[in-house]
């Protein structure tokens, strides 16, 4: 929100959320289970803040075997295992029972209007509080 404005952000968010519905609704035109939530919308703040922030690290648990490590990870990695994560499950999602659950699809969508959109919304100059050193 800081770096698109508070306006620019609500269209920004609303258009994720809109595509991310269509996107679900392409992809389980037969579906007679309602979707309710704003994980499409969030999606596309993922996507937008991969490309406009993509050196920035995450703080990050990682699972080595017994152990659980708290590191910071590059964003790249952590939204690119998502996104992958999403989209395999999207694949398996294909073709199967209409049950309940996770809108996959919705979520990949989201995120790639996010990735797509990001430049297009942010502001031409980053504001002074967020430029890093």
């Amino acid at each position: 929100e800081d770096r698109m404005g508070r306006g620019r952000y609500l269209m920004f968010y609303l258009i994720g959320g809109i595509v991310a519905s269509l996107t679900h609704i392409l992809t389980n035109p037969t579906s007679q289970i309602p979707t309710v939530g704003a994980s499409g919308a969030i999606a596309a703040v993922l996507g937008a803040y991969l490309v406009l922030y993509p050196q920035s690290k995450v703080l990050t648990l990682v699972p080595l075997g017994f152990f659980i490590r708290m590191t910071m990870v590059p964003a790249v990695v952590v939204l690119g295992l998502w996104f992958v994560l999403q989209f395999f499950s999207g694949l398996m999602s294909i073709g199967g029972p209409d049950v309940g659950g996770v809108a996959f699809w919705a979520h990949i969508g989201g995120f790639v209007v996010g990735v797509v959109l990001a430049k297009l919304f942010a502001r031409p100059e980053e504001p002074e509080y967020l430029v890093h050193w």
